[in-house]
């Protein structure tokens, strides 16, 4: 363990906790409370709150706030520093300590990003003998001149081998302009052996969350339009709990719900 920064008459000391929490936001990006609860394994909210306030006053951690009033909640993304220390990059949003944001598309895209991430890295999966292989983030285009940058890659290990999963959260916020090019992009990189060259895997899937049904059957018609393949689309609020892998996902063509894999507890 490594003593930090004092504070008064104590030393500041780094848990193991929170080195693999630092190593977690780095992937993450940008977190509120109860992410980082999640993430750090805190199981009291008393002791998250003690221990991200005692973090970001350590320099480790940087804070900003989104909205105002009573709806007003606390950020936290990597400070230099901390990405110093854990030994991984630093890639959070640019805000400066206690900035308040009215709106903020980035983050708000993020934070609901996390909620995937934090439902299939932290939780266990109910599908039998199904886990969480790798999640990947991507910081530039998967192939150079193709301008696909996907919110995250999954692999699953299942009993029939690794299923392959590109991830797209949509949040309401994007022309269908955007959703045209990213399907034919998503196309190309299927056809092209890009994809096997890259990852091994034969397939991919492209999950695609959408905030409400109205937004998912919308880029559900603007994807049906160009391909009735790859894509599986859920909404958002099926990463609570169990729903995720159960019968919630629609293909691009048809009305009946699948479940994402064929067998689940």
């Amino acid at each position: 363990m490594t003593g930090i920064k004092k504070q008064g008459k104590r030393g500041f000391i780094v848990q193991p906790r929170d080195l693999r929490f630092l190593v977690e936001l780095s992937i993450m990006r940008v977190v509120d409370r109860d992410q980082a609860k999640i993430a750090a394994g805190f199981g009291s909210t008393t002791r998250v709150n003690a221990r991200l306030l005692a973090l970001t006053r350590a320099g480790l951690l940087r804070r900003f706030f989104l909205g105002w009033g009573g709806g007003r909640k606390a950020l936290y993304a990597l400070s230099i520093k901390g990405a110093r220390l854990a030994g991984v990059p630093c890639r959070g949003p640019r805000r400066r300590n206690d900035e308040l944001l009215v709106a903020d598309h980035f983050v708000q895209h993020q934070l609901a990003i996390n909620q995937v991430y934090c439902a299939l890295k932290f939780a266990a999966i109910p599908a039998h003998q199904v886990s969480l292989h790798r999640w990947l983030y991507f910081h530039e285009p998967l192939v150079a001149g193709l301008g696909l940058i996907p919110d995250g890659y999954l692999e699953f290990s299942t009993p029939a081998g690794m299923v392959g999963s590109f991830l797209e959260v949509d949040l309401g916020q994007e022309p269908l302009s955007i959703w045209i090019e990213k399907t034919r992009n998503y196309l190309q990189l299927a056809l092209s052996g890009e994809y096997q060259k890259q990852f091994g895997q034969d397939r991919f899937r492209v999950i695609v969350l959408a905030n409400s049904e109205r937004r998912l059957q919308t880029v559900r018609k603007t994807v049906a339009a160009i391909t009735e393949k790859i894509f599986w689309f859920a909404t958002l609020d099926t990463v609570h709990g169990e729903k995720l892998f159960g019968p919630v996902w629609l293909r691009p063509v048809g009305d009946n719900h699948q479940p994402f894999f064929n067998e689940t507890k």
